[in-house]
């Protein structure tokens, strides 16, 4: 069986883990660097993690039919296991959340427009693709109002670690 490299994120964030573009792009980039046993080394460029090439003779992560960017998952399970074991990449606390929207609700109404939403998801630090965005507002925005009352759409968010 397997499965796209690019993948890899939607995989491990279905998985109740959260890691960031950057922290995917690093674990990728760490997972498949060359070790003392032969592993292969992938190149990831920094903006595309889903493009992923094979720099080694020895037995190949990647199907070697497919040396642009197929898994195989008996390769990809034992990696994700270990991340799943060492609880690695933890949601944000709520509390966290709550004062991040609550730092770019500068009027304290308790609630964002849709056009501000987009404005900062899509401008600000590491900005949502097209896809997400769309995927954001069918869960957040209150098409009667336009806007997110955000602590509403942080309760849905939290994932239950219990």
């Amino acid at each position: 069986m397997k499965m796209r490299a690019r993948e890899i994120g939607t995989i491990i964030r279905s998985l109740g883990c959260c890691p960031s573009e950057g922290e995917l792009h690093d674990l990728i980039a760490e997972v498949f660097t060359p070790g003392s046993e032969g592993t292969p080394r992938l190149h990831v460029p920094a903006n595309a993690v889903e493009i992923v090439q094979v720099h080694s003779d020895s037995q190949s992560f990647l199907e070697e039919e497919e040396p642009t960017g197929y898994i195989r998952f008996e390769k990809f399970l034992p990696v994700m296991t270990e991340i799943l074991l060492e609880r690695r990449y933890r949601p944000i606390p709520e509390d966290v959340l709550l004062r991040a929207f609550e730092v770019l609700d500068t009027a304290k109404r308790g609630f964002l427009t849709k056009d501000e939403l987009i404005k900062y998801m899509t401008e600000e630090g590491e900005p949502f693709s097209q896809e997400e965005m769309e995927e954001m507002l069918s869960a957040a925005i209150d098409p009667e109002s336009n806007s997110i009352n955000y602590k509403d759409y942080i309760s849905m968010m939290v994932i239950d670690e219990n």
